[in-house]
């Protein structure tokens, strides 16, 4: 997706299709496309959604353009969309990610987010599960 989302132009098309395939998430399921501050530059996204197969937990996600990995940039963004779905009556929100993405599990922890455990529950993937929660904001770096 990155190579067709380049600017911010193609990005609110993505978040309009988006939109019309799923209309009616209630906060504080969504995407938001991230930018560079001083160029508007779309450099990748985030998002809160449910987690199949269940649709019972929330995942926070993000996803970046490998021209903008090791900048905080993944960091910044989801600790402000964090406490943001704090205010909206979520209890917690997970992380998953591959066991090999590094990068993946150490943007986790530095959120604050606390390893749960591996699993194969969701996508069919084994995965490594990340949980934050509302009281884990006063423990988190840079929070």
């Amino acid at each position: 997706m990155m190579d067709r989302v380049g600017d911010v132009a193609a990005m609110r098309a993505v978040l309009q299709a988006w939109h019309e395939a799923q209309p009616n998430l209630p906060p504080p399921r969504g995407r938001w496309a991230m930018e560079r501050r001083e160029n508007g530059q779309v450099i990748g996204g985030l998002a809160i959604r449910l987690l199949p197969p269940y649709e019972e937990d929330l995942e926070l996600s993000w996803q970046l353009h490998p021209d903008a990995w090791g900048n905080g940039y993944a960091t910044e963004g989801s600790q402000a969309l964090i406490r943001w779905a704090f205010t909206q009556d979520t209890d917690e929100l997970f992380a998953v990610a591959r066991p090999n993405n590094v990068r993946a599990i150490a943007t986790a922890k530095r959120l604050g987010m606390q390893w749960v455990g591996e699993t194969t529950k969701y996508y069919d993937l084994r995965l490594q599960v990340y949980r934050i929660r509302p009281g884990d904001l006063d423990d988190a770096p840079g929070t």
